[in-house]
C-alpha cells in the first residue's frame, strides 16, 4: 500500500536516527537524498532535487541553496528548516513572499563553535601545526609560540557564539573588545568599541558577524592593514566575510602572523578552492572545513531542533523559540 503520511525531505549530512525517529513518531515519512552520510547537499543537481521535493511538505536542508525558483516550483513545500544558524543560502524574502516558513536551529551549536574558536586561537598562537610537523619529521627543536592569557581579543559581532567566546576568554584573563551594531551593554568584562579601534588594538581578531551584502569582505586588504602587526585572525562565521586573497597577501607579508580558519569563500565558489587550499597549507594557518559546529553533540541537537521546527509548522504549532527567521503564513 502507498505511504500516505506527509513527507519530510532531509538532505543535510549526518542526520541521526534519533531525529528521524522523532519525525516518524510525529506521523511523518522521512525521505532522504541517498547521499553518503558525510556528503554536502549543495552537490545535488537541480533536476534531482526537483524530483526529491515533489510532494514534500518540509525540507531539512544543510548547505544547499534554496532559491525563489525552487520555492515557486514546489508550492506544497511549507517549511524549510536550515540545520544551522546561518541562512544566507536561503532566499528568506522569497520564502516570506510565497507564504513559506524558514527556520534555523537556534542554540544548537553555539557552544561547539565557541569551543572551536578558542581551539583555533590557541593552536595558532602556540604554533601547534608547525611544532607537530617538525616533530613528526624528527626535528625536536621548538618553535616558540605566544600565550592567549592576557591578550587583547577583538570580537566582530556579539551574537550567541561570540558571547560564548567572551565567557571562555574570561578564564584567560583577556581584555575583550567588541564591535557590533547591536550591543546590549554594558556587559561585564567586555568593552564596546568602533571597528577601527578593535582592529588596531587587538592581538587576536575573531569574526562572528552574519554574511550580508553589507558585511561581505568586511575584512579586506584595508582592514587587514589596520590590524596590529603580528596579530592573528580567526574566522568561524562565514567565508565571505574575509577576502581570502587579501588575507593570503597579508600573511605573506608577515603583517598578519597567522590565521585560524573554519570557513572559506571557496564554499560558495569552487573556482576559489585552490586559494583556500593554499591558505590551509601555510604553516602559520590552522584550517578546518566548516567543522566548528559539527561536534557529535551539536549535530544531534541541531537535527532534533530542525525536526521539531518542521513538525511544528506542518501541524500548525509554534516552532521552538528563536528559530523562525521568515514567516509568510500571515
Amino acid at each position: 500500500m502507498p505511504d500516505l503520511r506527509p513527507r519530510v525531505l532531509v538532505t543535510t549530512r549526518l542526520f541521526d536516527a534519533g531525529a528521524a525517529r522523532f519525525l516518524e513518531e510525529q506521523g511523518f515519512a522521512v525521505v532522504t537524498a541517498g547521499l553518503p552520510p558525510d556528503a554536502l547537499d549543495r552537490a545535488i543537481p537541480d533536476d534531482v532535487l526537483s524530483r526529491l521535493l515533489d510532494g514534500v511538505g518540509g525540507w531539512i536542508v544543510g548547505m544547499r541553496a534554496v532559491t525563489r525558483e525552487i520555492l515557486a516550483a514546489h508550492p506544497g513545500l511549507r517549511v524549510i528548516a536550515r540545520r544551522g544558524v546561518g541562512y544566507d543560502r536561503v532566499d528568506a524574502d522569497a520564502a516570506r513572499a510565497l507564504g513559506r516558513v524558514v527556520t534555523i536551529t537556534a542554540g544548537a551549536n553555539d557552544a561547539s563553535v565557541a569551543d572551536h574558536t578558542l581551539a583555533l586561537m590557541l593552536a595558532v598562537l602556540r604554533r601547534l601545526k608547525e611544532n607537530n610537523a617538525a616533530l613528526a619529521a624528527g626535528d625536536w627543536r621548538v618553535s616558540a609560540g605566544a600565550d592567549l592569557t592576557g591578550k587583547t581579543v577583538g570580537l566582530i559581532g556579539f551574537g550567541r557564539t561570540a558571547q560564548g567566546v567572551a565567557r571562555r576568554l574570561s578564564g584567560f584573563e583577556c581584555r575583550v573588545l567588541v564591535a557590533a551594531p547591536r550591543f546590549n551593554g554594558p556587559v561585564p568584562g567586555v568593552t564596546h568599541v568602533p571597528l577601527t579601534r578593535l582592529l588596531g588594538e587587538s592581538d587576536v581578531v575573531s569574526v562572528h558577524a552574519p554574511l550580508t551584502a553589507e558585511t561581505r569582505h568586511m575584512i579586506d586588504a584595508a582592514a587587514l592593514a589596520a590590524m596590529r602587526k603580528g596579530a592573528i585572525l580567526v574566522n568561524t562565521a562565514r567565508g565571505g566575510l574575509v577576502d581570502d586573497g587579501a588575507l593570503q597577501a597579508a600573511l605573506a607579508s608577515g603583517h598578519i602572523a597567522g590565521a585560524g580558519l573554519d570557513v572559506f569563500e571557496a564554499e560558495d565558489d569552487a573556482a576559489l578552492r585552490p586559494l583556500a587550499e593554499a591558505l590551509a597549507a601555510l604553516p602559520q594557518v590552522v584550517a578546518t572545513a566548516h567543522a566548528a559546529g559539527s561536534s557529535r553533540e551539536a549535530l544531534a541537537r541541531g537535527n532534533l531542533i530542525a525536526a521539531q521546527c518542521v513538525a511544528a509548522v506542518l501541524k500548525g504549532a509554534a516552532p521552538p523559540a528563536g528559530c523562525v527567521v521568515a514567516d509568510g503564513r500571515a
